[in-house]
């Protein structure tokens, strides 16, 4: 295996221990209310909390990536995260406000995650194979996702809610482990690479140094980051909607039971899996036959906001389970387009500093995490409207998709001079 495949793996597997972390509890949390006797408002905080620690931590892990190289970043934010996975049980056991603060420490550890391996993937990947490279490490999000929402039933019926917490915990230390001897910040100072790799690198990928100084007056003045910006909150609306609440909708919006809610909610994570490493493929593809980065990257969010979009706009008049879920896997499959659209657009315009930039859009995206399921929550809890939760998040989609059809960009728009 080339040792750039290597670093790909890895951080495919983090992301997948990462999403498998912060799905579990919303399968968990139904045994758990059974336990505490939470109300939906409750759950929609408890849930919600992760995000207030994921928002505080992007642009300075993305910055310290950038600076000092994504390997010891990305290694420290997946022991604080599985650490305070596996303290959750514990935590909860003291009341709903020491968890929901163990809930925000995990939320800080996980932040570093996409920043630092965007730091990492501009120095090690070639602009020809950014495109699959961010979507196979990316694919860990749906993959982690179904396995914690298959594994998390299972382990509960076999030894209770707090066991979920406890193996998933593990995990992460077993990662790091592996991360600390098979990884290193920069393809030069990695053990076993050949010259080959080294030059094929070295002709296409940011050159081995620290970043610059960020320049962040003309970073904030940029209309193409202002759109991967505003795409980044767009989609991360409907996606932590459905993240948080799919299986909550599946049992009480539904009528699907407790043992099978896995096996359904799965379904649109499986799509999105396969589709994420197809759209990376199809878009590589692409800009290898000679169409503008630009063009490539506005073609792929035009597949998947319209995608997303159709599916939000349909699920809530679907009359079955079976009819709901069909919905939502065919808008994930759609959907998946989008991350060779504008998740990978950040290496483009701004190779130097992908870290930060990547820390500031993914601190705008999670603000959905926070804002978009307590909303959601709240509708809930007011209407009790499965529609109309997914009308406001086919709304916010729309919008984002017109900004970034307007104002996008594939072009390099900074350099690595101090600004």
């Amino acid at each position: 295996m080339q040792k750039r495949h290597q670093l790909v793996l890895m951080a495919f597997l983090a992301i997948f221990i990462c999403y498998m972390d912060r799905v579990a509890i919303s399968v968990a949390i139904i045994p758990m209310v059974e336990t505490y006797g939470w109300d939906m408002s409750t759950q929609g905080l408890v849930l919600s909390s992760f995000f207030v620690g994921y928002l505080l931590t992007q642009i300075v892990g993305g910055k310290l990536a950038d600076r000092y190289g994504g390997k010891v970043v990305l290694g420290f934010g997946v022991f604080i995260w599985s650490l305070f996975t596996l303290i959750a049980p514990p935590a909860a056991a003291l009341g709903v406000a020491v968890l929901i603060v163990a809930r925000i420490l995990m939320g800080m550890g996980e932040a570093v995650t996409f920043p630092a391996i965007y730091a990492l993937y501009a120095r090690w990947i070639p602009v020809k194979e950014r495109s699959r490279s961010a979507g196979f490490s990316n694919s860990g999000i749906p993959l982690g996702t179904v396995f914690a929402l298959l594994a998390t039933p299972v382990i509960v019926a076999w030894w209770g809610w707090e066991w979920v917490f406890y193996i998933f915990g593990a995990a992460g230390f077993i990662w790091c482990a592996l991360w600390q001897v098979l990884i290193t910040s920069n393809p030069r100072k990695q053990q076993g690479i050949s010259q080959t790799e080294l030059d094929l690198i070295a002709a296409d990928a940011i050159a081995d140094r620290p970043a610059a100084a960020t320049p962040w007056r003309a970073l904030m003045g940029n209309m193409p980051v202002w759109a991967i910006i505003v795409a980044h909150f767009c989609n991360n609306w409907w996606f932590y909607v459905l993240l948080a609440w799919l299986p909550t909708f599946v049992t009480k919006g539904l009528g699907v039971d407790y043992a099978s809610v896995g096996l359904f909610a799965m379904m649109p994570h499986i799509a999105l899996f396969l589709f994420i490493n197809i759209s990376g493929i199809v878009a590589d593809r692409m800009i290898g036959t000679g169409m503008t980065i630009t063009r490539v990257r506005k073609i792929m969010m035009l597949i998947g906001f319209g995608g997303s979009i159709s599916a939000l706009l349909l699920v809530g008049q679907a009359q079955s389970a079976v009819a709901a879920i069909t919905i939502m896997t065919i808008g994930s499959a759609l959907g998946a387009f989008a991350v060779s659209g504008f998740f990978v657009n950040h290496m483009d315009i701004a190779p130097e500093h992908a870290g930060t930039l990547m820390g500031i859009t993914n601190t705008a995206g999670t603000i959905p995490g926070i804002i978009g399921v307590l909303v959601s929550g709240w509708i809930l809890e007011v209407t009790g409207s499965w529609a109309l939760v997914f009308q406001v998040a086919a709304g916010v989609t729309a919008f984002g998709l017109v900004f970034y059809l307007i104002f996008g960009s594939g072009e390099r728009q900074f350099d690595g001079a101090v600004t």
